[in-house]
């Protein structure tokens, strides 16, 4: 009689535990906007939800350590004109998260560590390039402050959000809707799905597709596709009888997939959530009540099934935590955030170890919060692996780092001197140049005095908060 070889893995016995009540998030409205992104974005220091507001959109942030029931005057971060659909947090700076919005514009935030007393409604930047509503975003890996959005314009615009500025512009690659849009490890490339049925990498400094595969899924509705560390691409879509599938192909050869599993006949977009780290993909889809996970390797069938997470509500979004907020003294391995219809849970995925060491197995040393080029160099070519750091003592988020926009000025940029024509007119050059200079100047000014009256704006907020805690 044969006996069945069990696969030899460190994560077979990975097990997802819901967060105990009052570790839970309580009393948030959370979005009702049928959108298909995640509605929740988290780091090591904050939670961000979109949620219901009347005439405008709005999203609330929570510091992590603030659990419980949330007070429903708890101020919330307000500024676009139409609903939000997506947010997501600068992976090189925790203070700082961008929204993008039905309004067709992207606000970037700057968070601060203190609980502010009203409503945020003053974005640090806001990026107006799309003509539709604008439904993803994404910031790039390694490079600072390069953002990424896609819109319902089927436009992808990289941004630079350090000074406002369109870096690239993909304006002809997608003929229909973009229903993702995900980064390789190093920000090099980008891996689309869109309403075409077609699976895209794009080169986005040299505005070209360098790979593309027609029906990955042949399912009319939406596809998702993410990086895997060996460079392959993780799809979930649906096959022609409404069924779900997964698949993982290689982008140098996209006639045959490496794997394709179907799964269920359930109808919500399975949205992957992939850790390079461990290479699990998880898999959550918007109105299930699960989340499955599967092991990525090099040894057939490829895309090996480890277990399912079941609870009994189901998901209206799903928010996933970077390695470097995760405990390892609890040998904790992903940390999701699960949004109910009136709260948001923690779901806490650990593989079980007897001794209390840090696991070096379990933990690579994983992507910090220091980027590895600024956004000039990655445009000129320069391509950058992630700096990486070790959670052996675990991790400490630095302290606020307020992000500094510098717009171009015009009025810097001076008229080329032609010939000298004529007296007068040298005069009148003269005159304009020394206007110009008065100009630059008491702009100068107004703009010290405006950044002295924001200091003592938050010195005036940190007493009154320090006055609140101390009257509690």
């Amino acid at each position: 009689m044969s006996r069945r070889v069990v696969r030899q893995s460190k994560f077979r016995h990975v097990f997802g535990q819901a967060a105990k009540a009052d570790q839970a998030y309580e009393d948030i409205r959370v979005s009702k906007v049928t959108w298909d992104s995640s509605f929740c974005a988290v780091n090591p220091k904050f939670l961000a939800i979109i949620t219901e507001a009347g005439g405008g959109g709005a999203f609330i942030v929570l510091p992590l350590v603030k659990t419980g029931r949330v007070d429903k005057n708890y101020p919330l971060v307000t500024g676009h004109t139409a609903p939000v659909l997506d947010i997501d947090w600068c992976p090189h700076n925790d203070n700082v998260i961008a929204s993008a919005s039905d309004d067709t514009t992207i606000m970037v935030w700057q968070i601060p560590d203190y609980t502010p007393v009203r409503n945020i409604t003053e974005p640090i930047i806001t990026l107006e390039g799309h003509s539709k509503r604008v439904g993803i975003l994404s910031w790039h890996p390694t490079a600072r402050n390069v953002l990424l959005s896609a819109g319902g314009d089927n436009v992808i615009i990289i941004w630079n959000v350090g000074t406002g500025e369109v870096l690239l512009s993909l304006d002809d690659m997608h003929p229909d809707v973009i229903h993702s849009v995900c980064w390789n490890s190093n920000g090099s490339l980008l891996a689309t799905t869109c309403k075409d049925k077609t699976l895209r990498i794009i080169d986005p400094r040299k505005g070209q597709v360098v790979a593309e595969r027609f029906a990955a899924h042949e399912g009319m509705r939406p596809m998702r596709a993410v990086f895997t560390r060996q460079g392959h691409i993780f799809t979930t879509g649906f096959t022609r009888m409404s069924q779900r599938e997964l698949g993982l192909w290689d982008p140098n050869n996209f006639e045959e997939p490496v794997a394709l599993q179907e799964m269920d006949t359930s109808n919500g977009v399975l949205l992957p959530f992939y850790d390079p780290d461990s290479s699990i993909v998880y898999l959550c889809g918007k109105g299930d009540s699960s989340i499955r996970y599967f092991e990525i390797t090099d040894e057939p069938p490829f895309v090996h099934y480890l277990n399912t997470f079941s609870s009994k509500e189901p998901q209206r979004g799903m928010g996933f935590m970077p390695k470097r907020g995760l405990d390892v003294s609890k040998c904790e391995i992903a940390r999701f955030y699960k949004l109910h219809e009136r709260k948001c849970e923690p779901i806490i995925m650990t593989v079980p170890r007897k001794s209390d060491l840090f696991q070096d197995d379990l933990y690579p040393d994983t992507p910090g919060p220091e980027p590895a080029l600024e956004a000039d160099e990655w445009l000129s070519g320069q391509d950058a692996e992630p700096v990486l750091i070790s959670l052996r003592d675990g991790y400490v988020p630095p302290k606020h780092r307020e992000l500094r926009v510098t717009k171009r000025n015009i009025l810097d940029v001076r008229p080329p001197s032609g010939p000298r024509r004529s007296q007068s007119a040298s005069d009148a050059s003269l005159s304009q140049q020394h206007t110009l200079e008065t100009l630059l100047q008491e702009i100068k000014a107004l703009r010290e005095q405006v950044q002295a009256q924001e200091q003592r704006i938050t010195a005036l907020e940190n007493m009154l908060c320090e006055l609140v805690d101390g009257t509690d």
